[in-house]
Order: structure tokens, then C-alpha cells, then sequence
């Protein structure tokens, strides 16, 4: 069939409108007022989620600003939400859709969840039935009444797609029977819902596969369109062969015509013979000849034309065949925005480098602020200066506490024994404070000496200061030294006889004191 490219008189275009409307003939507008090309609705999937959507304009921008009128994308299967979709990004497809009259929203839904996971052919089976007898039907209540409120009603859905391979969940081979039955259970189902339009697109792989795809054919009532997804690849190795092979492209269109459907190619692209021109046009030129409802080519390597660089023939032939113009080099364009987004990372990378203050965190000055001054390298030996200053200086005020026991220690047995003089004499309190044997520890926590027994013994391992102190009051026996405290200029020496704890209590405490006849002026007294 030529092609739709035959220029027309300006004054002759009202008369030949007609003409196409009366004998339904499909042929494009004049060249000067549209690209040339054929009108048959395509679209490339760009990816599945808003930079597909994205990504649009530029492609229709590379094809010399052909109008892309369908826009393709995938629901997850791995879980159930997927499949309702419960995902963000349909809002965005939607708003596309909704944008203008003539576009087309093609969604592939799975027809299992864990649809990629490589279920045996047993659990398959068991799937395929447990959908026949109608347990899954509200996931796709969900996903039906989900796209009526998006406003995309007429959504064209590729259900279980690719059904009469091995790679999906959604297989049909397993259990056929019970397979057509679930299919129609998800139809029916999704039909219930008030205000939908949709079509149902029952697209296999070219070729036999695991199982002739039509097989698993559910029934005119529920199906639309019959697609097919048809890679360069086998079965077949020339196009001639996918062609003619069983189940091919031929079979497709004379199976659709039987059963007065529609066609489609969903999916369609290089794959495993590189970049391969030859199959690009002739694929392109059966799709001009059978008039598909629509047809997506697969954007991305190794399949793509556009986005994939490594296809530069293949591109071309594409581009030629639905631009009819020269490389106009909005191709950057394209890829332009998607890369800045790895490339702010990164200059992060490199702020985070930083081996000057890797260098002073070992250093001690660390908690006491050094750190902002060690992390300027001419300020290293400052540090240094700082720390034995600061270090010591809590260390010098230690030997001067230390001292001042030293001066009473000849005395220490009379004032240690009366340090804490309970009994009635008001003249032992401020004899107490003089030795000040707690008066070093009380400086560092002034909540020790007003009751050190009771709280000392508990928090004494968690600080350590107090622990010292512990040993101190408690081998000294000091609920009973009653001898009053002599005065430090006295020469009467008085030490407190023990006979036991119940002699004590009969005889009383007593006390052995000695006097020392020495004089203040004969050098021996020691105070």
C-alpha cells in the first residue's frame, strides 16, 4: 500500500476531504501543513514513572516535532498494591492523557503479584486457579475504579502480556483452561465498574514459545485488541521468518481479522542482532501496511532507537521513516536533563573530604575546642602551647590540697579521731574544718560532706572522686571519739583507752593524757 504522501492541490483540499471521509481512505495531510508519516498513533516507552512522561516532548522533538499520541508504561508486579495501582506516578500519566482529545494511555497490568519471580510451574498453576474462582477480583476493582477517578476511563490495558512464555508469574502454560477463565474474571470484573471505557489488549510473543499463544485465547467478548510483542529476535532469524513462522505476524493479523479485532505492537525493537537497520524498516513498513490501533517501540538498550546510542543505522531508519527530516541534533537535548541530576552529587563528594581535621581529631585538644584552630595548618604548634598549660593546671591544684594535710600530720591521730566531734562541745566544730581533711574533696562536689556516708557508698564507682574518700570514714570508728580536741599550742598529749565495746559501756570512755614539759622557746615543740 503507497504511502500517504501524495502532495495536494491547496484548492482541491476541501473537495478530497471529503472524498477520504466518504470512501474512509487514510491518507496524511499535505506535506506542508503536518510532518510526513504515517497517522497510525505511536509511542516509545520512555519509562515507567514522571520522566517517561517527561521525556516525551524531546522525542517528539527528534522525530522533527511528530505528534507522540501514545504514551506506554508498566504497572509493578511485585505486590498487590502494584497491581491496584497504588503507585504515584499514574496521576502523572493521567495528567498527560488528559491534555489532549486524540492521545492514547497504554498500561501493561499484571495479572499476579511477585510476577518476576521466577514461581515454579506447580504454585503458577495454584495461582491461576485461585484467580478463576475470583480470589483476586478486588485488586482489580481497585485498579479500575483508581483509573475511572484519574480520569483516564479509556486506559487501553495489556493484561497478563507476553502470557504464552516463561518469564512472568502471569503464565499462561501451566494451567490454560483456568487461565482464559481467570481472565475473563479480571475483565468482567473491571468492566463492573461505573464509568470505565476501557480496551483489553491480549498481546503474546511472536511465535510459539512455551505454548501456542492462541491457546490461551479467553474469548471475543472480553478481548479488544490482539497485540503482539515482536523483538528482533527469535524464533526466526530474518523478518521474512517472523513473519511466516507459526504464530507470527501473519497469523496475528489473520487471527485478528477472523475474529474482527484490532491490532497492536505494544512492544517492538532491536534485541539480539545489534544495530540492525534492515529490521527497523521492514518492521516499520509492515506496521504502515497493517494499520495497528497503536504501536510503541521499547526506548532503552539494547531495543531503542533514540535514547540508545549504541543504534545509530537503526535510528536513522526511524527517524526517516516517521520525520522524513534531517538530524535536526536535538538529541542532547534529551539525555540533558537526566544527567545533571547525578552530577550534583558529585561536587558533594568532594566537601565531605576533609583530611585536616582527620589530622587533629587524635590530638587531645579535641573536646576542650581546639579542633576549628587545628583545622588551619599554621596553627598546629598553637595547640600545643595551650595544652600543657590547661592539663597541669587541674593537677597544680592538687599538691597545694595536698600540703595542707601534711603541716597536721604529726598531729593527725588527735585531730583525725575528734575530725567529727558529734558529742555536746561547740569548741570541736571549728577545730573540724582546721585539719579540713574533706575540705579538698568538698571543693570538687560541695554536695559530699553534708551527709558522705549514705551517698558516697552509691555513687562512689560512678565518679571518682568521691572514692577515695570512702576508706577514710569507715575504718575509723567515728561514732565514738568523746575526748575533746586539744588546741595545736597545747603540751598535754591525750590518747582515748578502748577496752571493747561492752567495757566501754560500764567503765565509760577514758583517756590517758601526758604532759610535755617543753618550752615554746626550746626548739623542740613542734608548733
Amino acid at each position: 500500500m503507497p504511502r500517504p504522501r501524495h502532495r495536494l492541490v491547496s484548492t482541491c483540499v476541501g473537495t478530497v476531504t471529503a472524498g477520504l471521509l466518504a470512501t474512509g481512505a487514510a491518507l496524511a495531510a499535505p506535506d506542508d501543513e503536518a510532518p510526513r508519516g504515517s497517522d497510525i498513533a505511536m509511542g516509545a516507552y520512555l519509562g515507567y514513572g514522571p520522566p517517561g512522561v517527561a521525556r516525551i516532548p524531546y522525542l517528539s522533538h527528534w522525530l522533527g516535532g511528530r505528534e507522540i499520541r501514545v504514551g506506554h508504561t508498566y504497572l509493578p508486579g511485585d505486590q498487590w498494591a502494584g497491581v491496584e495501582g497504588d503507585v504515584n506516578f499514574l496521576a502523572d500519566w493521567a495528567e498527560w492523557r488528559r491534555a489532549e482529545d486524540d492521545r492514547m494511555f497504554v498500561l501493561n497490568v499484571p495479572m499476579q503479584a511477585r510476577n518476576e519471580d521466577r514461581v515454579p510451574d506447580w504454585q503458577v498453576a495454584q495461582l491461576i486457579r485461585a484467580g478463576a474462582e475470583g480470589q483476586y477480583d478486588r485488586h482489580f476493582r481497585k485498579l479500575a475504579e483508581r483509573l475511572v477517578a484519574l480520569g483516564v476511563p479509556d486506559t487501553v490495558i495489556v493484561l497478563g502480556w507476553e502470557m504464552n512464555g516463561t518469564t512472568y508469574t502471569h503464565r499462561c502454560g501451566p494451567d490454560p483452561e483456568h487461565w482464559k477463565a481467570y481472565w475473563r474474571r479480571v475483565v468482567n470484573t473491571m468492566r463492573s465498574v461505573s464509568g470505565q471505557e476501557f480496551k483489553f489488549d491480549f498481546a503474546p510473543n511472536r511465535g510459539t514459545d512455551a505454548i501456542a499463544w492462541t491457546k490461551c485465547y479467553p474469548g471475543d467478548d472480553v478481548v479488544d485488541v490482539i497485540g503482539m510483542d515482536s523483538y528482533d529476535q527469535g524464533p526466526g532469524r530474518t523478518f521474512e521468518d517472523h513473519v511466516s513462522q507459526p504464530y507470527g505476524l501473519q497469523q496475528q493479523v489473520d487471527f485478528a481479522k477472523a475474529h474482527g479485532k484490532e491490532i497492536s505492537y505494544p512492544e517492538w525493537g532491536l534485541f539480539r542482532n545489534g544495530d540492525n537497520p534492515e529490521y527497523v524498516r521492514r518492521m516499520l513498513k509492515w506496521i504502515e501496511q497493517h494499520k495497528p490501533l497503536y504501536h510503541t517501540i521499547t526506548d532503552y538498550c539494547p531495543h531503542g532507537v533514540w535514547r540508545c546510542k549504541q543504534n545509530p543505522q537503526s535510528a536513522k531508519v526511524f527517524r526517516e521513516a516517521l520525520a522524513g527530516q534531517e538530524p535536526v541534533e536535538p538529541t542532547p537535548v534529551a539525555p540533558t536533563p537526566v544527567t545533571p541530576a547525578p552530577v550534583t552529587p558529585v561536587p558533594v563528594t568532594p566537601t565531605p573530604v576533609i583530611p585536616s581535621p582527620v589530622g587533629p581529631a587524635p590530638v587531645v585538644p579535641t573536646p576542650k575546642f581546639p579542633t576549628p584552630e587545628a583545622s588551619v595548618p599554621p596553627v598546629a604548634p598553637a595547640p600545643q602551647v595551650p595544652t600543657p598549660t590547661p592539663t597541669p593546671s587541674p593537677e597544680v591544684s592538687v599538691p597545694p590540697v595536698e600540703p595542707t594535710p601534711v603541716e597536721p600530720t604529726p598531729v593527725d591521730p588527735t585531730p583525725v579521731e575528734p575530725t567529727p566531734v558529734v558529742p555536746e562541745p561547740v569548741s570541736p566544730s571549728p577545730v573540724a574544718p582546721s585539719p579540713v581533711v574533706p575540705s579538698p574533696e568538698v571543693s570538687v562536689p560541695p554536695v559530699l560532706p553534708p551527709a558522705p556516708s549514705p551517698e558516697v557508698s552509691v555513687p562512689a564507682p560512678a565518679s571518682p572522686s568521691p572514692s577515695p574518700l570512702a576508706p577514710k570514714p569507715q575504718p575509723q570508728p567515728q561514732p565514738k571519739p568523746e575526748p575533746k580536741p586539744q588546741p595545736n599550742n597545747s603540751r598535754q598529749w591525750c590518747v582515748p583507752l578502748n577496752f571493747g565495746e561492752w567495757l566501754n559501756a560500764l567503765v565509760g570512755n577514758q583517756t590517758v593524757c601526758v604532759r610535755f614539759d617543753w618550752g615554746e622557746d626550746s626548739g623542740f615543740w613542734p608548733f
